[in-house]
Formats: C-alpha cells, sequence, structure tokens
C-alpha cells in the first residue's frame, strides 16, 4: 500500500497554493486577537452593532427550523425570499426589479466573491475605489486578478471626494470590472447620482462591469436612501449590485446577503452557488424575509441610534486639536487621523492593550486609508461614551 506523503510544518507552504499561502491575517483581525478574550476591551473595531437581532426575526427562522425546513433548498433562494426581495427593491426606488434578476448568497462577502468568480479571470485587474473594506482585495486575488485602486480625496474639513477622472485613467486592456462602495466602508463616502451615471456610461463604452457594494444603502443621514445604481441602470446594463441583511436589521451573524444582476446571470450564479454553499438554510431565509416585510420600523431605529452615535463621536473627538473628522453623513464609521499618530497599527495595538479600547487601523483598507483609524459607533452611547474617554487618554497621552 502506497504510503500517503508527509510535510514538515516548515515545507508546508510548497504544497499550498500561492495565493491562498500568500493571504495575510487582516490588520483588523491582528489588533483584535491581540487582545483576544480580554472583556475589559470596550469593542469598537468590527463593523456591527451591539443589537442582537430583532426579534420577529428570530422567531420567524425559529418557526422555520421547528417545521423541519433543514433540507437543501433552492440555490438562489426560496421563492419568498426573492420575491420580497424583489417588493423591497422596487418600494425603495421606485423601479421594476423582477424576481429573475435576484440572487440570495451567503452573506454579502459571499455575493462578492461568487462575483469576482463569475467576472475575473486570472491576469485580469478590477479597479476599486479605496479606502475599502479589505475582502474585495483578497477576493480578487483568490482568483488571481489583480486589484487596482483609486484613492479617495481628503478635502479640508475632512471629507471625502472621488476623482473620476482617476477611475478612468486606472482602467487598461486587462480591466474587467470597477468595484465602488458606496456609501462607503470606511469612510462614508457616497456617490452622488451625477456620478453613478458617469462611471456607467464609461463602463458601458468600453464593456466593463461594475460591481456595486450597497449594503449601507439605509444608513445615510441626510436622506431616506443612498442614490443607487439601480436608480440609473436598466436591466440588462453591465451592472451587479451587491447587498447584505447584515448592517440594516443587525444580521451580522446570519450571512445572508444578496445581488441584483441581468436575468440572463442567474443560472452562472446558480452554478457558482452550488459550488460553493449549496445556497443559505432555508430555515434561516424566513428570518430574512420578515426582515423586509416588517423591519422598516428596526431599520428607522437603526439609523437614528447611528446618528446620535456619529454626532457623539464627532462632537467629542473634534473637540481634540489633534484629530481631523469630518461630520459622518451615512454608514457607521468615524475615519479619522490623529496628528501625530503615522503607524496607525501600532496606535490601534496600544489602544488594545493599555487602553481597552478597540479601532480598526487605516492601514487595513489600502490606499488612502493610511494614517486614519476606523471608529464603529453602532453601539449605545454609554458604550461610546467609555470608549471616547479611553481615546481621549491616549490622545493627551502622546
Amino acid at each position: 500500500m502506497q504510503s500517503v506523503p508527509r510535510f514538515h510544518a516548515d515545507r508546508l507552504g510548497a504544497s499550498l497554493s500561492g495565493d491562498i499561502a500568500g493571504l495575510s491575517e487582516t490588520p483588523i483581525a491582528e489588533v483584535a486577537m491581540s487582545v483576544f478574550g480580554d472583556p475589559d476591551v470596550v469593542p469598537l473595531w468590527f463593523g456591527e452593532s451591539d443589537l442582537a437581532t430583532p426579534g420577529f426575526v428570530r422567531a420567524a427562522a425559529a418557526r422555520g427550523l421547528q417545521d423541519g425546513e433543514t433540507f437543501y433548498t433552492w440555490q438562489r433562494g426560496i421563492p419568498e425570499l426573492r420575491e420580497a426581495l424583489s417588493a423591497y427593491t422596487e418600494r425603495l426606488y421606485g423601479i421594476s426589479c423582477p424576481v429573475d434578476r435576484i440572487s440570495v448568497t451567503t452573506g454579502g462577502m459571499q455575493a462578492i466573491l461568487l462575483t469576482c468568480q463569475l467576472l475575473l479571470d486570472p491576469g485580469d485587474n478590477i479597479v476599486i475605489v479605496s479606502p475599502i473594506w479589505p475582502n474585495i482585495t483578497s477576493a480578487a486575488r483568490l482568483v488571481r486578478a489583480e486589484p487596482r485602486y483609486v484613492a479617495l480625496e481628503r478635502r479640508d474639513e475632512g471629507g471625502w471626494t472621488l476623482d473620476l477622472q482617476k477611475v478612468f485613467d486606472a482602467v487598461d486592456d486587462r480591466t474587467r470590472a470597477i468595484f465602488v462602495n458606496s456609501p462607503g466602508n470606511p469612510t462614508g463616502w457616497t456617490m452622488t447620482t451625477d456620478e453613478q451615471r458617469a462611471l456607467l456610461a464609461f463602463a458601458k463604452e468600453r464593456g466593463l462591469w461594475i460591481m456595486a457594494d450597497e449594503v449601507y444603502a439605509r444608513l445615510i443621514y441626510t436622506r431616506p436612501v443612498a442614490p443607487s445604481f439601480l436608480e440609473v441602470a436598466g436591466p440588462d446594463d453591465p451592472l451587479i449590485v451587491l447587498n447584505s441583511f447584515s448592517k440594516p436589521w443587525a444580521m451580522t451573524g446570519w450571512r445572508i446577503g444578496w445581488l441584483t444582476h441581468p436575468a440572463a446571470l442567474g443560472e452562472q450564479f446558480a452554478k457558482l452557488v452550488q459550488i460553493n454553499t449549496s445556497g443559505v438554510p432555508h430555515f434561516l431565509q424566513r428570518g430574512a424575509v420578515a426582515a423586509l416585510e416588517k423591519g422598516d420600523g428596526f431599520v428607522e431605529e437603526m439609523v437614528e441610534r447611528c446618528r446620535a452615535g456619529g454626532e457623539l463621536v464627532f462632537q467629542r473627538l473634534s473637540a481634540q486639536k489633534r484629530v481631523t473628522i469630518a461630520r459622518p453623513e451615512a454608514a457607521f464609521y468615524a475615519f479619522f487621523s490623529v496628528n501625530g499618530v503615522e503607524d496607525t497599527m501600532a496606535f490601534c495595538k496600544t489602544l488594545a492593550s493599555t487602553y481597552k479600547v478597540g479601532l480598526a487601523p487605516g492601514e487595513a483598507f489600502g490606499p488612502g486609508g493610511q494614517g486614519n483609524v476606523r471608529l464603529c459607533f453602532a453601539s449605545g452611547a454609554e458604550r461610546l461614551s467609555k470608549g471616547l474617554d479611553r481615546i481621549e487618554a491616549a490622545i493627551k497621552a502622546l
């Protein structure tokens, strides 16, 4: 009988995919793991609220579980959920969005990865507006594509703006897609309708796809919902919109997202879901239906909670002479710089270990992120105030 080859630990790397072995732990995780398990740390590093998922959503999933909805299910989502997503999209944006344009995914992250698997070949590149949540970079590299960044520019008052011409100039013959997250994580920057229209026209002219991450569409403080590419695009335009239940309905642990895409891509996404996960658990999708049909009031409460949290953070940190910060207009992050802090990884590790407050280092978010730190303000005033007390103490000690 032939023996199975054995590898010593120091030789394992030679037997792994270079793209997997070359992926490093994200700086956010590195900071968090440096104090993992310490109950005294105020955790403001991850992008989630301190609220549990609303009871009516949990109850709907529990009923599905009790009813025995534990078998393999529709790869693109149960019919009831896709129909609810169709109605939700039409209600939100005043457009027609038939069910055949919608595919349910195992979270927003899988929506990104599936789309990269669909669109990108080895050697292609994808133009990414940054600073950006780091997982799009990892997803592109996993399919052996090259991430290419165009950084937002910081205005004098601390806000952010995009030079569209720089996006156009970053495109070459190997570019297959442009990735835009609006409202953005970590900056809260939001693309205007005119900018979306111009970028879509450019993509159609050049034969490119737009991947639009609109996970934070409901978390905006200046209007009811953020501008969406769906409002300016036709049903067959080269646009795939990525979304998630995680943020507006406090469902980060559920891992349910969805894609809105040209109907012709439905079969392709079904195949990719089958290969990757075989679909989202049936009973969990019952909770997602309840969120869509009964959750508008909870979303409004979440928006007001985040509005208050953002204002508290802005008032406290803008009073610090060393801090440059803009009043948050969307998403639920403050992305600010501290004069004298260049190594944000070291600063965040010190905050975590010495001052017992967890923030995310700006270098995690790619070009444009360096020199900044991210604070998630989707928590109650008591937790935020405790964290801010500790951040202020750290700044004063510089």
